[in-house]
C-alpha cells in the first residue's frame, strides 16, 4: 500500500529529513537509513530561504535508495507558472507521487538578494496539481498523459481563530487535498478538540510533534515562533520532573492517538529521539 492507502487503515508515521549539506547526498541518506521503519519521509523546500538541494530531486534519492516514500515540499515562493508545470512533470516521471504545498518562507528570512515569485497561491496550487492529475494544464490544454500525485496540505490546530482554520481546510478540500500534515501541537486538549471538528471534513489528518530539546526552545518558541504554544504546564514538567522532550511527545501521542490518523514527527534529524517515538507508536498499535 502507498501512504495514502495506509491512511484510515492504520496509524500512519512520516518524519523529516535533516538539512542536507550541499551534494553530500550519502551523509543524509545513511542518516535517514537508520530510522525505524516508518510511511513516509518530507523533505524541505528552502525553509527560511536558505539554500538546499532541491526537494523533488532528494526526495527520488530516498525513494530509489531507501525504498521510502517521499514527500516533497513545493513551495508558491520560488517558481513561474511556467516553472512550476515543468517541475510538477519532471517530478512525476521520477516516479514522485506526493507532492505537499505550501507558501514558503519569504527570501527576505534568507541570505540572498533573491525575489520571490508567487505567480499564485497555495489554493491556486492545489487546483493547478489537481488540473494536472486530470491531464490538462493552466490553460486546460492537454499536455500528454495525467500525473497522479497526491496532494498534502498544512493545517494549524493552534489557530488562535478555529472556525476560519476549519474555513481554509474546507478550501483546501475543495481545491483537491488529499489529506493534512498539521503544524506542532503540544496541548492535548486542543489537538483532540480540533481533530473532533477537522475529521469531519473527510480527509486524513497527521498531527504535528515536535521533541523539545530544552526548556530554553520551549520558551522561544513560544516567544518566537508563530502558532506554537507550548503549556506552562509541560515546561514544568522538564523544569521540575527532568522529563525529556520525548517522553513529553509520547504521553500527548498516547492522549490523542484514538482521534488522529498518524502523526508527523520533526525531530529536526534527530534520528535517536525519533526511533523512540516510532518505537512507543508500535507498543501503541499492538495494544
Amino acid at each position: 500500500m502507498n501512504l495514502t492507502e495506509k491512511m484510515g487503515k492504520k496509524f500512519v508515521i512520516t518524519t523529516e529529513l535533516g538539512p542536507v549539506k550541499g551534494v553530500l547526498t550519502d551523509e543524509s541518506l545513511e542518516k535517514a537509513g537508520e530510522y525505524l521503519p516508518l510511511d513516509a519521509i518530507n523533505i524541505h523546500d528552502c525553509p527560511m530561504g536558505n539554500l538546499r538541494i532541491n526537494s523533488v530531486a532528494m526526495a527520488d534519492l530516498i525513494q530509489k535508495k531507501l525504498d521510502i516514500e517521499a514527500v516533497p515540499h513545493f513551495t508558491c515562493r520560488d517558481r513561474s507558472l511556467l516553472g512550476t508545470q515543468a517541475d510538477l512533470l519532471g517530478a512525476h516521471a521520477m516516479g514522485i507521487r506526493n507532492i505537499l504545498v505550501t507558501t514558503g518562507d519569504p527570501p527576505k528570512h534568507g541570505p540572498y538578494p533573491s525575489k520571490a515569485v508567487y505567480d499564485y497561491n497555495t489554493f491556486e496550487l492545489i487546483r493547478l496539481i489537481k488540473k494536472m492529475n486530470g491531464g490538462l494544464d493552466y490553460n486546460e490544454k492537454e499536455f500528454g498523459g495525467k500525473t497522479e500525485f497526491k496532494i498534502a496540505c498544512t493545517a494549524m490546530p493552534t489557530s488562535k481563530n478555529p472556525e476560519r482554520e476549519l474555513e481554509r481546510m474546507r478550501k483546501k478540500i475543495s481545491a483537491g487535498a488529499d489529506f493534512f500534515q498539521t503544524q506542532v501541537v503540544y496541548d492535548p486538549e486542543k489537538a483532540v478538540s480540533f481533530l473532533k471538528e477537522a475529521r469531519k471534513l473527510g480527509r486524513p489528518i497527521l498531527i504535528g510533534v515536535m521533541p523539545l530539546k530544552s526548556v530554553k526552545m520551549a520558551r522561544f518558541m513560544n516567544k518566537n515562533v508563530e502558532g506554537i504554544n507550548v503549556p506552562e504546564k509541560v515546561i514544568s514538567r522538564m523544569e521540575n520532573g527532568g522529563t525529556t522532550g520525548v517522553e513529553i511527545t509520547c504521553d500527548f501521542i498516547e492522549e490523542i492517538f484514538e482521534h488522529a490518523d498518524g502523526i508527523h514527527i520533526m525531530a529536526m534529524g534527530d534520528v535517536t529521539g525519533t526511533n523512540s517515538i516510532i518505537e512507543f507508536v508500535n507498543t501503541m498499535v499492538s495494544r
